[in-house]
C-alpha cells in the first residue's frame, strides 16, 4: 500500500508537467469507513481531462505522458485533495490505490485542501519517495489556530511578521521599506487567493528561503480555475457589511488559451466601529497561452482601489466612558459622519509568467512583475493651536481630577484655581458620561470657525515675516503618502535526478523605490497652510524655520506638498538552492540563502535643522544575507512521523530601521546590523482516518534586531548631546521615533493539534499552545524628533532583559468538535481561551531618563529600587475566553453548486479582551507628578488599547454554474 503523509493546507493550485507517453493511471475513492465515494470530480490540473467517479468511487485517466501530475479531487460536504504524482517512461499503468476523502466542516468555504503523495494503502512500494510533497502544508494546529484563535490575533509563537515571505506568481509582495504586505493590493479576491502553498514557521520550501514565521506561495494560471461562473454573496458585521463578487474562467481551449476574469466589491456605510466605513473594489485578469505541452505563458493584473477610514486606540478612561466601539477620528459635518483618518489607495500589479518544460527532467519557471502607485493616508494637523483630538489628555475628566490630587500634594494652588479646576472636571465628566458630541468627537465646526476667524495679529506677523495675506490655516488636513515604484523578476528551476532527489534554485531581484511626501487635504476654510516650522523658535532660535530651505512658496494649497518630501531605494538579490531527497525511511530537505541588498535615501527638502544631510542622496548602505535550513522526516510507517526543520540566517534592516528619522534626514540608527535567527523544531505527526494529530518543541533566537517605533509624546524631555548643537534639554510634544538597537530575543514552548473522529459523523478538536516569549538582553535605546535640531538622543540602555514580548497571547487553547451529516451539511462550536498577553515594553519608559534626574545625576526623590520596580513592570493583559460556532448546506441542483455557510464569533460577546496597545510616554519631569500619574485611577498618560469587537458574524452564499 501507498505510504503517505497528509496534512491539511491552504494551497495553490500549481501546474502539471507535460510529457510524452502514454499510462493509464486509476485509483479508487472512499471515505473514513472505507464505502465508496461516487461522484466525486477530479480535475487534471493543466489539462481538459477531467473525470467523475463512477458508483464503486472507481476513476482513471488515459493516455497520460511521463512526468509530474497534480489532481484535485471535490465533492460537497468532504475535504478537497490534492494529490500529485510521477508517471515514469516504463510505466503503463500506474494504480493510485485507495484514496480517502474525509467528511468536512468548512472546507467549501474556507479553501482547505489535503496535500497526498499517493493512495491511502500501506503496502504499495510506488510512491514511498515524499520528494514530490507540498512541504509544510497546514497541519491540524496550524488549521485550528488560524481559523479560531487568528481572529483574537493570535500569533504562533509570538514571531514578528516581517520574517515571512509572501509570494505571488514567483515574486515576493514584501516591501522593502517596513518587511510588510499590503494585502489590500488583492482585496476581495478570495477566490483568486484561496489555495496558497504554506511552509510554516521556519520550515524550508521550494519557492524561497524565507523567515521564521512561513512562506505563503500563491499561483494563479487563468487555467487552474474551475471552468464556469461563480458568485458569491457575502453579509457580515466587522469591517465591511456585504461583499458581493462575480468569477468566469473560460478553460482551457482547443488552440491553447484560457481566460480567467473576476470582479469584487465589499462595501460598509458604518462598520463595527463608530464612524468608520469601508468601500473597495477588486479585480483580476488571467490570461493563459499554452504553445505546447513543453512551454506555457501567463498574463496576471490585479487592481484593487480602496477608500476606507480606520478607528482608534483610546484609554482604559475613554471607554470606561463610551464603551469599546468608540472611536476618536470621526466627527459631525453637515449631518453626516467625517472621519480624519481615511486611507485610500491604488497600486495596480501586472505580472508575466513563462513556464518552461526544457526536457523530462528539468523546469524553469520566470517572473517579471511590476507594481506603481499611491497609497494616502488622512490625519488632522495644526500650528499653534490645541490638538483637536476630542481624546486630547488636556480634554478629558482625569486631566482635571489628577490636577487638583497634584496641586494638592504641592499645596501651592489658589483657592480660585482649585475652583475653575473643578468646575472644568464638572463639565468635562457630564460631556463624556453624556455624549455630548461636540467634545467626545471631533467639532468639525469649531476648527473651521478657528481658521476663518479675522485674526489681525497673526495675519500681521504672516505678512510682516512671509509676506503672506489671507487666513493661515491652524488647523488643517493632510496626506502622508507613499507612491511606489517596484520591479520584481524571479526564476524558479528544477531538476529530477530521479523520483526521489530533486534540486532546486531560485533567484529574484527586487528594485524598490517608493517616495514619501506630505501633502495637503483640505484647508478647513482658510486660505493657505504654511510650509514652516511652528516649533523653529525653540528648536533653533533665530532659524528660518523651512521645512524646505530650497523651496520660497511657503504658502501651501491642496495637492501641494508639505513638511517633508524623501525617496527610499533598494536592491536586492537573492539565490536560493535546494535539495530534496529521500532514502528509506528518511526525506530531507536541504535550503540555502545568499542575498545582497544596497539601500539609500535621497532627500527632497532641505530641512532647516539638518542643511548638511537632508537634501540629496544619503550613501549606500549594503548588506549581506546567508543562511541555511533543513527539514528531516523519519516514517515510522505510513502513518506515524518525526519531523525536526532548523533554520540558521541573517536578516538585513529594512529601509525604515535603517534611517531613524528619514522625514527629515540622512542619519541612520546608531550600531544597526543584520538580525540573525536560528530555529529549531521537533513534530511527531500521526495521520490516519481516525486521529490526525501533531505535537511540536521548538526554540527560537533572534540576535541584533532592530525595533522602531513612531508614535506621539506630549512633553517629553530630554537631555540631547549629539549633534551641532551640544548638550542641553529639549522639550518633545510631537511625532517621535525610538529605536532599540541590538535586541536579542527568544520564543520558545510547545504546540498540541488533535482531530480525533468518534464517529463516522463527529470529530473532537483540541489545540494547545504553551509558549514563553521575552527578551533576553537590555538593549540600546535612541529617540528623534523633529522638534530637536540634532540626529537623535542617546537614551542609554533600556531595562527589559525578561520582558515578555507583547502584541500576542502565549498561553492559548481550543477545544471543539464538528458534525458533518451525510445530508450535506454541518455544524461546529469551540472554546477558546487566550492568556499571558502583555503590551510591549516601552524602551524609554524603561531608561534611566526617567528615574534619574539629569541634573544631578542622581534618581528623583522618593523613587527608590522598590517603586522603581513597581512602576516599570510589565502591562499584563487580561485573559479571557470565547465560543465561536460555524453551520453550513450545500447542494448539487443539475449543473449548480449551491452553497451557505455561515459563522459567529465570540457568541457571549465578551467584550473586554485587549488585543494589542501600546504605553505612551510620560513627562519626566520630577518624582510627585510622576508617582501620582501612575498612581491615579486614569492616568494622565495611560496606555492605549484596542478591544476585541464584541460578537461577529459572516454569512456567505456562493453558487457556481
Amino acid at each position: 500500500m501507498i505510504k503517505k503523509l497528509s496534512l491539511v493546507s491552504l494551497f495553490t493550485l500549481l501546474p502539471a508537467s507535460y510529457y510524452f507517453a502514454q499510462t493509464t493511471v486509476s485509483a479508487y475513492l472512499k471515505d473514513a469507513e472505507g464505502k465508496p465515494v461516487e461522484r466525486a470530480e477530479v480535475d487534471l490540473k493543466g489539462s481538459e481531462n477531467d473525470v467523475t467517479a463512477d458508483k464503486i468511487g472507481y476513476f482513471q485517466f488515459v493516455d497520460l505522458k511521463p512526468g509530474h501530475y497534480q489532481i484535485v479531487i471535490t465533492k460537497p460536504n468532504y475535504e478537497t485533495k490534492v494529490m500529485e504524482f510521477d508517471v515514469m517512461d516504463s510505466e503503463k499503468k500506474k494504480d493510485l490505490g485507495i484514496i480517502t476523502l474525509y467528511s468536512s466542516l468548512t472546507s467549501a468555504d474556507q479553501g482547505l485542501a489535503i496535500i497526498d503523495n499517493g493512495g491511502d494503502s500501506d503496502e504499495s512500494s510506488s510512491q514511498v519517495s515524499t520528494v514530490g510533497l507540498l512541504q509544510s502544508s497546514q497541519d491540524v494546529f496550524s488549521r485550528i489556530a488560524a481559523f479560531d484563535l487568528g481572529f483574537y490575533w493570535f500569533r504562533p509563537r509570538g514571531i514578528d511578521g516581517r520574517t515571512s515571505e509572501n509570494m505571488m506568481n514567483g515574486v515576493s509582495m514584501v516591501k522593502s521599506d517596513n518587511g510588510n504586505v499590503d494585502f489590500s493590493n488583492w482585496g476581495g479576491l478570495n477566490e483568486i487567493v484561496r489555495y496558497p502553498e504554506i511552509a510554516a514557521n521556519h520550515s524550508p520550501s521550494e519557492y524561497a528561503f524565507g523567515g521564521a514565521s512561513g512562506v505563503i506561495y500563491k499561483n494563479t494560471k487563468a487555467s487552474e480555475y474551475r471552468k464556469g461562473f461563480q458568485f458569491t454573496q457575502s453579509l457580515t458585521n466587522r469591517n465591511y457589511r456585504n461583499r458581493t463578487s462575480l468569477r468566469y474562467t473560460s478553460g482551457m481551449s482547443k488552440n491553447g488559451w484560457a481566460f480567467t476574469v473576476m470582479g469584487a466589491k465589499r462595501w460598509a456605510e458604518e462598520g463595527i466601529q463608530d464612524g468608520t466605513f469601508y468601500d473597495a473594489y477588486g479585480t483580476y485578469l488571467g490570461i493563459e497561452k499554452k504553445f505546447s505541452d513543453k512551454h506555457t505563458i501567463t498574463f496576471n493584473a490585479f487592481a484593487s482601489p480602496y477608500r476606507r477610514s480606520t478607528s482608534s486606540p483610546s484609554t482604559q478612561e475613554v471607554y470606561d466612558y463610551r464603551g469599546v466601539h468608540y472611536n476618536s477620528y470621526w466627527g459631525w459635518q453637515n449631518g453626516e459622519k467625517r472621519s480624519e483618518r481615511v486611507r485610500k489607495g491604488f497600486q495596480p500589479i501586472f505580472q508575466l509568467q513563462d513556464f518552461l518544460k526544457i526536457n523530462k527532467k528539468s523546469n524553469l519557471w520566470t517572473t517579471i512583475s511590476y507594481q506603481f502607485g499611491k497609497d494616502k493616508g488622512s490625519r488632522l494637523d495644526w500650528q499653534n493651536v490645541q490638538n483637536p483630538s476630542p481624546t486630547y489628555y488636556k480634554k478629558l475628566p482625569s486631566y482635571y481630577l489628577n490636577s487638583i490630587i497634584y496641586s494638592q500634594y504641592h499645596n501651592n494652588t489658589p483657592a480660585v484655581d482649585y475652583e475653575k479646576l473643578f468646575e472644568g472636571y464638572q463639565a468635562a465628566n457630564e460631556n463624556w458620561v453624556n455624549n455630548n458630541q461636540d467634545v467626545t468627537q471631533i467639532n468639525w465646526n469649531s476648527l473651521y470657525a478657528a481658521n476663518q476667524v479675522n485674526d489681525a495679529v497673526d495675519q500681521a506677523e504672516m505678512s510682516t515675516r512671509f509676506g503672506l495675506t489671507g487666513r493661515r490655516a491652524k488647523y488643517f488636513l493632510v496626506n502622508d503618502v507613499s507612491d511606489d515604484k517596484i520591479l520584481n523578476a524571479a526564476t524558479h528551476y528544477t531538476y529530477n535526478f530521479n523520483d526521489k532527489t530533486k534540486f532546486l534554485l531560485n533567484v529574484s531581484y527586487q528594485n524598490f523605490k517608493s517616495e514619501y511626501y506630505r501633502e495637503v487635504n483640505d484647508l478647513l476654510g482658510a486660505d493657505y497652510a504654511l510650509n514652516v516650522d511652528p516649533y523653529a523658535d525653540s528648536n533653533k532660535a533665530g532659524s528660518s524655520g523651512l521645512y524646505n530651505m530650497n523651496d520660497t512658496q511657503l504658502a501651501k494649497q491642496v495637492g501641494d506638498k508639505i513638511n517633508y518630501d524623501y525617496i527610499l531605494r533598494r536592491q536586492e538579490v537573492k539565490v536560493n538552492p535546494g535539495l530534496k531527497l529521500s532514502s528509506g525511511q528518511f526525506d530531507v530537505f536541504v535550503s540555502g540563502l545568499f542575498g545582497y541588498s544596497t539601500s539609500n535615501r535621497e532627500g527632497l527638502f532641505k530641512n532647516y535643522l539638518y542643511q548638511n544631510n537632508s537634501f540629496g542622496e544619503s550613501q549606500d548602505y549594503n548588506y549581506w544575507n546567508y543562511g541555511l535550513k533543513g527539514q528531516v522526516i523519519y516514517r515510522l510507517n505510513g502513518r506515524n512521523f518525526f519531523v525536526y526543520n532548523g533554520a540558521y540566517f541573517s536578516q538585513a534592516p529594512f529601509l525604515e530601521d535603517i534611517f531613524i528619522n528619514p522625514r527629515a534626514n540622512n542619519y541612520t540608527v546608531p550600531n544597526i546590523k543584520n538580525a540573525v535567527i536560528s530555529a529549531n523544531d521537533l513534530s511527531y505527526v500521526i495521520s490516519t482516518p481516525f486521529l490526525k494529530l501533531r505535537a511540536t518543541g521548538y526554540i527560537v533566537n533572534t540576535q541584533d534586531d532592530t525595533n522602531v517605533q513612531r508614535f506621539f509624546a506630549d512633553g517629553l524631555v530630554l537631555n540631547v548631546s549629539e549633534g551641532d548643537t551640544g548638550t542641553e534639554d529639549k522639550t518633545a510634544s510631537a511625532f517621535v521615533t525610538q529605536t532599540m538597537s541590538n535586541v536579542n530575543k527568544r520564543s520558545m514552548g510547545a504546540e498540541l493539534g488533535v482531530d480525533v473522529k468518534v464517529l463516522p459523523t463527529l470529530s473532537l478538536q483540541g489545540v494547545a499552545s504553551w509558549g514563553e516569549y521575552k527578551y533576553t538582553n537590555n538593549p540600546n535605546v535612541y529617540i528623534s524628533s523633529d522638534v530637536m535640531a540634532a540626529p537623535y538622543a542617546n537614551l542609554g540602555t533600556a531595562y527589559i532583559k525578561d520582558f515578555k514580548v507583547g502584541g500576542t497571547a502565549q498561553k492559548a487553547f481550543t477545544a471543539g468538535f464538528r458534525y458533518n451529516s451525510p445530508k450535506y451539511w454541518w455544524f461546529g462550536a469551540s472554546w477558546n481561551y487566550l492568556d499571558d498577553n502583555n503590551l510591549d515594553p516601552s524602551a524609554i519608559l524603561r531608561t534611566n531618563e526617567f528615574i534619574q534626574n539629569n541634573n544631578s545625576s542622581t534618581p528623583f526623590v522618593n523613587l527608590d529600587d522598590p517603586k522603581i520596580e513597581r512602576y516599570m513592570q510589565q502591562v499584563k493583559l487580561p485573559s479571557s475566553f470565547f465560543v465561536n460556532a460555524n453551520v453550513g448546506k450545500s447542494w448539487i441542483i443539475g449543473k449548480y453548486y449551491v452553497l451557505i455557510s455561515g459563522s459567529v464569533n465570540n457568541i457571549l460577546n465578551n467584550r473586554k479582551y485587549i488585543t494589542g496597545g501600546f504605553e505612551q510616554i510620560r513627562s519626566a519631569n520630577g518624582n510627585v507628578d510622576f508617582e501620582n500619574d501612575y498612581n491615579s485611577t486614569y492616568p494622565n498618560f495611560a496606555p492605549k488599547y484596542w478591544y476585541t469587537q464584541g460578537r461577529s458574524y459572516f454569512v456567505n452564499l456562493q453558487v457556481r454554474f
